[in-house]
């Protein structure tokens, strides 16, 4: 049957083709492809009908890529599931990947996008690649595979223009470039992760804000080129104080980005995302949480007990013995439970003294079972490792507080639950008054921390360990969480919300 088969689409041919040669008696010897065999039909090829597709200007959801020479089949025959098999021009060890056409040669621009990603990256550069057409004539169920031959094809994914960095300027800056406004990223390619971040601090109401790209700052002209895809970028209307929204460089008036604006004073994490150019902005409490193998890695709140100790608004650390495989992330107080927004590294399991934060790949202490202090700077995303010279620290079996609604006497101790080692948390009721921590029931020189004379109360700090240390002062009744290490002498009290 199949012998009968393509005889007929030889005697097809020869009755198209008289003016050739006439010997197609290769036809019944069907030539090989990786996949199956094909047999060609002289003078039936597909031809080209563009040499070259830049995505970004198509509108349309298919796009023609080829059409084929008109030839007359036999009764009963018909032309199906054409496809396109293509690959990269000159890597022939490349794997070809295969694109459903039409007769008509249109394929889904999806399909093709989707192939130049997958061997290039989504960066809109010009690629060529060499496309074979295949089709299948059909008739009574059987198929045979018709090679109508390749062409070349260059192909540029839609994309925009996405810079190498770009850099917050506003009244905060006096409108000058400040480069310790400059947006963290990751090392990866711009068009693999097109997501930047920012973490900065507000001293006044009404900031307005633009941003800069890097490609401005290596010209020396901030404000070179506002109107135009690869200038500066701001929003639609002025002084939209909008937390998220759509980034620009030309408003739908044709002018150049009006400027953003943040209302209020404080702390925020501004993100934005230039494949979609989007942004968000989310004020920040400075309360930033590990999660880890030290916690069990869990998104439970109730093993939200892991807070780094503030050094100031955007210097946070934590100090422990890392234990186990010593590996984390780290959590904004606000994310926690979320882990799409857990702070990482790009490298799963980095091990090394210093690096970036950004990317999901766990971040590891250099020395597993050692004591180190694990130290981020938040305005830089960075962070650091540094080793304890004493290696030997005192233990202390019990952490607690006293003096608690006025009770003071032995006995009256509320225990702390010690959640690393040497880092103690507990959640619990305090009324208005002062209390201290004391170590293993005692008042001893070497575990009673309270206030110097003259301190007073912060959120965050740390605690003078002596004998005549003063009382904790708690002006506001109320539920409150408790964080304390007994080797740096830190400590946080977070007021619950009920």
């Amino acid at each position: 049957m199949k012998k009968k088969f393509l005889y007929s689409l030889a005697v097809l041919a020869s009755i198209t083709l008289a003016s050739c040669n006439g010997d197609y008696d290769d036809w019944a010897q069907p030539q090989h492809n990786p996949e199956e065999e094909a047999i060609t039909i002289p003078g039936f090829t597909a031809t080209p009908v563009v040499q070259a597709i830049d995505f970004a200007n198509v509108t349309t959801d298919s796009v023609s890529t080829f059409t084929l020479s008109e030839a007359a089949l036999p009764e009963g025959f018909t032309l199906e599931n054409a496809r396109l098999e293509i690959m990269p021009q000159g890597e022939d060890n490349a794997i070809k990947k295969t694109v459903n056409s039409s007769i008509e040669g249109k394929s889904a621009v999806a399909d093709l996008s989707e192939v130049i990603v997958s061997y290039y990256g989504k960066r809109p550069k010009a690629h060529s690649f060499v496309t074979h057409v295949y089709l299948n004539a059909m008739k009574n169920g059987d198929a045979v595979l018709i090679d109508a031959g390749e062409f070349n094809l260059a192909m540029t994914p839609k994309a925009p223009f996405i810079d190498s960095g770009y850099y917050m300027v506003g009244l905060m800056t006096d409108w000058k470039l400040d480069t310790n406004l400059k947006f963290t990223h990751s090392e990866k390619d711009v068009y693999e992760d097109p997501v930047f971040t920012l973490v900065f601090t507000t001293k006044d109401a009404d900031q307005y804000w633009k941003i800069i790209p890097q490609g401005n700052v290596d010209t020396g002209n901030i404000w070179a080129v506002e109107n135009n895809p690869k200038g500066v970028v701001g929003v639609e209307k002025d002084g939209d104080d909008a937390m998220s929204g759509t980034l620009l460089t030309t408003t739908s008036e044709g002018k150049k980005a009006n400027a953003g604006k943040i209302a209020k004073a404080g702390i925020y994490q501004m993100t934005i995302n230039m494949m979609d150019y989007t942004y968000t902005i989310k004020q920040i409490a400075p309360e930033y949480y590990l999660v880890g193998k030290l916690q069990g890695w869990s998104d439970k709140l109730e093993n939200k007990t892991c807070l780094m100790y503030a050094e100031s608004a955007m210097v946070q650390s934590y100090t422990t013995q890392w234990n186990d495989d010593a590996n984390l992330k780290i959590w904004l107080g606000s994310d926690f439970g979320v882990w799409a927004n857990a702070y990482g590294t790009a490298k799963n399991d980095d091990n090394s003294v210093e690096g970036k934060i950004g990317g999901s790949g766990s971040i590891v202490c250099p020395e597993p079972g050692a004591f180190y202090t694990f130290k981020v700077d938040f305005s830089t995303m960075t962070y650091k490792w540094t080793k304890l010279e004493n290696q030997n620290p005192t233990k202390f079996e019990h952490v607690s507080l006293i003096g608690v609604g006025g009770k003071w006497n032995d006995g009256d101790d509320i225990d702390m639950t010690q959640v690393t080692p040497h880092n103690w948390f507990i959640e619990t009721t305090l009324p208005v008054g002062g209390f201290k921590i004391r170590a293993n029931y005692a008042w001893n020189k070497g575990g009673n921390w309270g206030y110097t004379a003259d301190q007073k109360f912060t959120s965050t700090g740390k605690l003078f360990n002596d004998g005549v240390s003063g009382d904790i002062k708690i002006a506001t009744a109320g539920k409150y969480r408790i964080f304390f290490n007994d080797i740096t002498n830190e400590y946080s009290i977070i007021a619950v919300a009920e």
